[in-house]
C-alpha cells in the first residue's frame, strides 16, 4: 500500500492562515502552531531588545527588530524573537514588509512544550544555519541561560552557554555587553 504523501506548506498558504491569535510558522513545508507566547516569554524578549536597542542608540550599526516575518524560501517563513542586521545588509535583507535573507543575528526564547523546543532547537537552527545566519542566541526561560551558536562550517555550533554573572557579547554588535541575569530580570 502506497503512503500519501501531504502537500508541502508554502509561505502562500501561511498568510492565508487565521488572525486566531496563534502564530503560524512553516519550516521546510512543515507547518508549526504555538499559542502567543506567555508573559515570562514578552518580559525576556522585552529585555533583550531593550539592551540592544539601547545600544544601538549610541552606535548605530543597525536595526534589532521584535517578532518581524522572515521569508527565507518558499517553504520556510518563520517569526524569530527578535533579529539584528548591519545596517549596509539592509538592502539584502528587507523586501517591502517582510525580512528575505539571513540578518546577522536570531534570538529565539524557548517556550514550553516538546513541539516548541524541537522547533527552535532543531528545526530552526538548521534553518538559520542554511541560510547563513551567522550566530544564534536561543534563550532557556527555565535554566535562565543564554546559549550562544555561531556559525561553523555550515551548522550553529554552541560556543557558550550564559547564566547569571556571565557576560554576553557579540561579534556582530562591537563593544556590547552585559550579563546574563539582566535579560531575565522582571
Amino acid at each position: 500500500m502506497a503512503t500519501k504523501i501531504e502537500p508541502l506548506m508554502t509561505i502562500t498558504d501561511l498568510e492565508a492562515m487565521p488572525d486566531d491569535g496563534n502564530r503560524y510558522e512553516v519550516i521546510e513545508g512543515e507547518l508549526f502552531v504555538s499559542c502567543a507566547p506567555d508573559l515570562t516569554h514578552q518580559q525576556i524578549s522585552g529585555n533583550i531588545h531593550y539592551l540592544i536597542r539601547s545600544y544601538l542608540e549610541e552606535n548605530a550599526i543597525g536595526f534589532v527588530i521584535a517578532t518581524p516575518g522572515l521569508f527565507l524560501t518558499e517553504l520556510s517563513g518563520v517569526i524569530p524573537d527578535i533579529v539584528f542586521f548591519r545596517h549596509e545588509r539592509s538592502q539584502d535583507i528587507i523586501s517591502g514588509e517582510r525580512l528575505t535573507a539571513a540578518p546577522d543575528l536570531v534570538v529565539e526564547i524557548l517556550s514550553p512544550g516538546a513541539e516548541n523546543i524541537r522547533r527552535d532547537r532543531i528545526a530552526k537552527r538548521q534553518l538559520y544555519a542554511r541560510h547563513g545566519v551567522a550566530e544564534y542566541w536561543m534563550v532557556d526561560p527555565e535554566k535562565r541561560a543564554l546559549e550562544v551558536y555561531r556559525l561553523q562550517e555550515g551548522a550553529l555550533a554552541l560556543v557558550a552557554t550564559l547564566k547569571n554573572e556571565d557576560e554576553i557579547s557579540s561579534p556582530f554588535l562591537p563593544g556590547f555587553t552585559c550579563v546574563a541575569s539582566e535579560i531575565f530580570t522582571k
